[in-house]
């Protein structure tokens, strides 16, 4: 009498869970169709976001190397800096310890100018501050060169 009531029962289960997984099915397609749209800009902009943090992450980190290796290859070719001529002698009296007016006095060029050629300074060696730009030119032998090369004259 078990066996009976079991096998009707085991159908029964089947029977509703088929019919679960059909409504299922039916729910998740109309969610599908109904934010679709949704569903695929959402996804588009996050294929597109991480894209771009990727390609800004390439470029920044291009750069920074870009900017190193081209000092190297300057002194690789045979040029002492990227500097100008007016930029050495503020590099080097720079290197001598002397304030942006002793400069300009020196030079016979306004304070303005000497905060210039500073700053051109710093970015072309690629430092923030006079004592980095003063290291980063003798570490790159440009200082020790200038210097040696002005003493022959």
């Amino acid at each position: 009498m078990q066996r009976l009531v079991l096998k009707p029962l085991i159908w029964y289960g089947l029977v509703l869970a088929l019919l679960l997984i059909f409504m299922r099915l039916i729910e998740y397609r109309y969610l599908v169709k109904t934010f679709s749209v949704d569903i695929y800009l959402g996804g588009i902009a996050l294929l597109f976001t991480s894209l771009g943090i990727w390609i800004g992450y390439q470029i920044i980190t291009r750069n920074s190397r870009a900017g190193n290796s081209l000092n190297e290859m300057a002194l690789i070719a045979g040029e002492e800096s990227l500097l100008s001529d007016r930029e050495m002698e503020v590099l080097l009296l720079m290197a001598e310890g002397l304030s942006n007016r002793e400069i300009g006095e020196r030079l016979y060029i306004s304070i303005h100018t000497v905060k210039t050629h500073s700053t051109n300074i710093f970015s072309k060696l690629g430092v923030k501050r006079r004592t980095q730009a003063i290291s980063q030119a003798r570490t790159m032998g440009i200082i020790k060169a200038k210097q040696e090369s002005e003493s022959l004259k």
